[in-house]
């Protein structure tokens, strides 16, 4: 097995999950040790990057203008950023970016200072959140349960599918499937405690006694 591969960006296929398109550059090459991923506008004025500040995942993130030219909003202040350009941020700052020409795409690296990267397949999560949001959990549920079997590394996709389970009213696999992400992620029992997608579950002794109420 090689240890290098090589791919022109458009080589990766597109992904939406009802935002602008991006293309899953980590998930592409395998890569474990940091995030990292491209994000195209389609129209002048489009945003690409969403709004957020890190400040719940710490995460620093590097945003590569790769082609285009985008104008980033960093704490309220404008940035004008033409092709090449490099924008970093640290965790707390309020962070957005739009497109000042059609086709603008963002290369966009992250991970946590000091802490070794966990990757947790959020860009296999991403194509099913418009139908989750929709309230279709039972058919998510279902294709989702495919994709947990062929990528059973990724704590993330556990813990969705058990909360569509939850919203299915699935009882049993929903525990046995957050039990398996608590398991590989500790976080995923904090993450259960608030989360509303539990709520239909949430007086069941098995979840009381997974979550340690």
């Amino acid at each position: 097995m090689s240890g290098y591969a090589v791919a022109h960006l458009d080589e990766i296929d597109e992904m939406d999950d009802g935002r602008e398109p991006w293309r899953p550059v980590r998930h592409h090459f395998g890569i474990t040790a940091f995030g990292v991923n491209a994000w195209t506008a389609r129209d002048s004025g489009d945003r690409i990057i969403n709004e957020h500040d890190e400040s719940d995942d710490l995460n620093e993130e590097l945003y590569v203008v790769l082609r285009g030219r985008a104008t980033f909003e960093l704490d309220g202040e404008r940035v004008d950023a033409p092709t090449g350009t490099l924008v970093f941020a640290r965790p707390g700052v309020k962070r957005t970016a739009f497109a000042e020409e059609p086709e603008t795409t963002i290369l966009a690296l992250g991970g946590i200072p000091g802490k070794a990267y966990e990757p947790d397949g959020w860009e296999l999560w991403a194509p099913f959140r418009p139908l989750y949001e929709k309230g279709e959990c039972a058919e998510v549920a279902d294709r989702l349960r495919g994709l947990v079997e062929a990528h059973p590394r990724y704590a993330e996709l556990f813990y969705n599918l058990s909360c569509c389970e939850s919203l299915a009213g699935r009882t049993t696999d929903a525990v046995d499937h957050l039990r398996r992400a608590i398991d590989m992620s500790e976080r995923f029992r904090a993450y259960a405690e608030d989360d509303s997608d539990f709520d239909p579950i949430r007086d069941e002794p098995a979840f009381k006694e997974l979550i340690g109420r």
